[in-house]
């Protein structure tokens, strides 16, 4: 199995746990821009292969993994949900750090301006909703730590105020796992 990624990436950072977490065996490969075109039929990381299977999706390949290691991915609806809402949280705050470093900003472009509203509330909506005490073996938690993390890493808001998110903090940081995977420049 190999996992094609960046270090940086919470999609990746997910996967490479999961994958840690299931203790199977597998090869981190980092995927430069020449290697996600020719591979990734998204042209994005996490791509994912075992043998003739290729994934492009981190979801597909967390399924996969949790699948393949004995376990289950998104045991209910409400997990389901935690996590589809930490997703598109994250698809918007990786929008505007992207468009923002090619000189848009969210002040000036109302779409932008909607997205971060939509991350700021939603941080707030996730706090709310999250039992950190669960911690990050379920995979609707786990993917609120890698986008938190994400965020902290590239200061893109804070959680100071967001108790029940501090605290999933404090305890993923506890994870061996967790602290492996975090993101470096």
């Amino acid at each position: 199995m190999k996992l094609f990624g960046s270090y940086t990436s919470p999609f990746v950072r997910h996967c490479r746990v999961a994958l840690m977490q299931s203790e199977l065996e597998f090869e981190f490969v980092e995927a430069d821009e020449a290697i996600r075109k020719q591979h990734s039929i998204t042209d994005k990381v996490p791509f994912f292969t075992d043998g003739d299977l290729t994934l492009s999706d981190s979801s597909s390949i967390l399924k996969y993994v949790r699948e393949k290691s004995g376990a289950e991915f998104l045991a209910d609806i409400n997990d389901f949900e935690n996590y589809t809402v930490a997703d598109t949280l994250l698809d918007s705050a990786i929008n505007l750090f992207l468009l923002e470093n090619e000189g848009y900003s969210a002040d000036r472009i109302s779409y932008l301006g909607r997205q971060k509203a939509r991350v700021d509330h939603g941080l707030v909506a996730l706090d709310q909703r999250l039992d950190p005490q669960r911690g990050i073996e379920c995979d609707s938690t786990l993917r609120r730590a890698c986008f938190i993390g994400w965020g902290l890493f590239r200061n893109r808001f804070s959680i100071e105020k967001l108790s029940n998110l501090s605290q999933l903090m404090t305890i993923a940081n506890q994870d061996e796992n967790f602290l492996a995977t975090a993101p470096h420049v």
